[in-house]
């Protein structure tokens, strides 16, 4: 590829002869630069959100789930042990769960209420370093403490040390009928997870006080594990069902959240389909370009044909120039995507204070900052398929180049 590469080079260069060729040029690599710029920095942020949310949801959800039948657990310690010796889990914790509603005067919500043990689900969720009052170990058995998610005590109007009374679906059977059973609860903390269900819904007691609330004895909901690498729950769950008892289910985060992080990867995938069609408009207007340059090189075309050379030179001519397009908007867009993934986090506060409004206003949007999560993996992706794109619209303009007829070109010479 000696003189194809120096041909192709004087070629993509200006002209005064046809200035509109090198502006065409110009036009092609600014397209290819703008498209792999903006897919980087649009799938960074998409990957910030996705791993934000992730990080939320299992800031209060377990990696791993193990329960029983009809809701009720009963030999969960050695079930605990059991899982604790599987590969990647980390801590087991265990919790019951069950529906309740929360009265305060004339405020009533519907809550879940998960009853836990404060130091051992310290090790399997951060709900401690979610709270905004109070602390997770004010859960004491015995005392009846309750600690409420930020909307739901703002719902119910509550501030540490009211009285919130809890009503169990459960009732009492007596000679009068069914007794709803009542227990009066004191608010000890208030968590904010950034997470709608947990923080409008969710409310925890002590383990023995959901035991003795729900009438449970020494059963449990279930137990959850933590792991050292999310990634693998699917696997450690599936493990994990062959040797708990075949009452007994096990279930990960990917199960539980399919729904949500399924839509998000289709949208990324949407995503990136839409913002390849900027590259593809670009490698086009490559085809465009090279067309032009064929019309305009056929005397030269024709010479180099005299000289010897053959269509297969003539046509990496045309390959290397369109290329070279590829390559420099690639390349550019490459670095300035990567530039602003990584500072994100600066360029969008400048702008925003230079248009004076939030992009994300706190009180809509789950996140109020732009995350982002830059992946070697989609700059790779994304490069591949700008060169792929750059290289097919070479193929034709340089398949006809080859195809010129020496005698028909110079004809009118």
């Amino acid at each position: 590829m000696g003189y194809e590469l120096l041909v192709g080079l004087r070629y993509l260069r200006a002209r005064r002869r046809n200035r509109f060729i090198s502006i065409n040029s110009l036009v092609s690599m600014i397209g290819i630069a703008v498209g792999v710029w903006a897919l980087i920095v649009v799938l960074s942020v998409m990957n910030g959100f996705q791993k934000e949310v992730r990080t939320r949801i299992l800031g209060v959800a377990s990696h791993v789930q193990i329960s029983g039948a009809d809701n009720r657990l009963a030999d969960w310690q050695e079930i605990a042990k059991v899982a604790a010796q599987q590969p990647h889990v980390l801590a087991t914790a265990p919790f019951v769960q069950a529906q309740a509603m929360l009265s305060n005067g004339q405020e009533v919500r519907g809550a879940i209420v998960r009853g836990i043990i404060p130091a051992e689900e310290e090790k399997v969720a951060d709900l401690g370093s979610h709270m905004r009052m109070g602390k997770l170990e004010a859960l004491k058995p015995g005392e009846f403490g309750l600690v409420l998610g930020a909307d739901l005590a703002r719902g119910l109007r509550v501030l540490p040390s009211d009285k919130v009374a809890l009503i169990a679906p459960q009732g009492l059977v007596t000679p009068a009928g069914v007794i709803p059973r009542l227990k009066q609860f004191t608010v000890v903390g208030i968590f904010e997870a950034g997470i709608a269900d947990a923080d409008s819904a969710l409310a925890l007691v002590n383990l023995q006080d959901a035991q003795t609330l729900y009438q449970l004895g020494d059963d449990v909901t279930g137990v959850r594990l933590k792991l050292d690498d999310l990634f693998v729950a699917q696997r450690v769950a599936r493990d994990l069902l062959q040797e708990l008892p075949p009452d007994t289910y096990a279930t990960d985060w990917t199960r539980t959240h399919a729904n949500f992080f399924r839509a998000v990867a289709i949208e990324k995938r949407m995503m990136f389909i839409i913002l390849a069609l900027i590259v593809l408009v670009a490698a086009i207007n490559i085809i465009s370009t090279l067309v032009v340059a064929v019309k305009d090189k056929q005397s030269d075309i024709a010479i180099l044909r005299t000289l010897g050379a053959q269509p297969r030179s003539v046509m990496g001519i045309f390959i290397v120039q369109g290329m070279l397009m590829g390559v420099i908007g690639t390349l550019i867009g490459v670095v300035l995507g990567v530039i602003t993934a990584l500072n994100i986090d600066v360029i969008v506060p400048a702008i925003e204070t230079v248009l004076g409004f939030k992009f994300l206003d706190k009180g809509v949007y789950l996140i109020p900052e732009l995350p982002s999560d830059l992946q070697s993996a989609d700059v790779i992706s994304i490069s591949l398929m700008a060169l792929a794109l750059s290289f097919a619209a070479t193929l034709y303009p340089s398949w006809s180049a080859a195809r010129l007829n020496p005698a028909e070109a110079l004809r009118y010479e």
